[in-house]
C-alpha cells in the first residue's frame, strides 16, 4: 500500500541533523527510509511547497529539493479538493478544526486508499470521524 508522507516527516528527515533527532524521530525517520526503499512514499504539490518554505540557506534548499524531485506527485483531480471540502465540512461539524492542507491530504490519501504518515496529532482527531488509514 502507497502511504502519503506529511510535511512533518520529511521535515524530520530532509531538514533536520540527525544528530538533533530523539530515539522516536530517528525511528520514523527509518520508517520513512523503508517506504521510500520499498517505492511506496508518495507527496503532494502542497506537502513538497511547505517542506521548501522557510529554508534561509540556498544550499540546503537545493539539497532538499533535489532529494524530493525523485518523487513522482500523483495528478490532483477536482474530486480530491471536494473530497477535502467535504471532509472539512464534516469535522467542522463535529467541532473538529483543521487546515486546507491537512484535509488536501487526507482526501487524496482516500481517495486513493492510501495511508497517511504524519507526527501531527491533528491527524488522530480527523481520524476519528473520517476514514483515514494512518500509518
Amino acid at each position: 500500500m502507497m502511504v502519503l508522507v506529511d510535511t512533518s516527516v520529511w521535515s524530520l528527515a530532509l531538514r533536520r541533523k540527525q544528530s538533533d533527532l530523539s530515539p522516536r524521530e530517528q525511528a520514523l525517520k527509518s520508517a520513512l527510509q523503508e517506504l521510500v526503499v520499498d517505492g511506496r512514499a508518495q507527496i503532494v504539490g502542497p506537502v513538497r511547497q511547505e517542506l521548501l518554505s522557510g529554508i534561509r540557506a540556498e544550499g540546503t534548499f537545493r539539497r532538499v529539493r533535489d532529494a524530493l524531485r525523485a518523487f513522482d506527485e500523483p495528478h490532483l483531480r477536482v474530486q480530491d479538493y471536494e473530497e477535502a471540502a467535504r471532509m472539512s465540512n464534516i469535522c467542522r461539524a463535529r467541532g473538529i478544526a483543521g487546515s486546507g492542507m491537512d484535509f488536501l491530504i487526507c482526501a487524496v490519501a482516500h481517495l486513493r486508499n492510501w495511508e497517511v504518515f504524519t507526527t501531527d496529532r491533528d491527524f488522530v482527531r480527523y481520524n476519528k470521524v473520517l476514514p483515514l488509514r494512518l500509518y
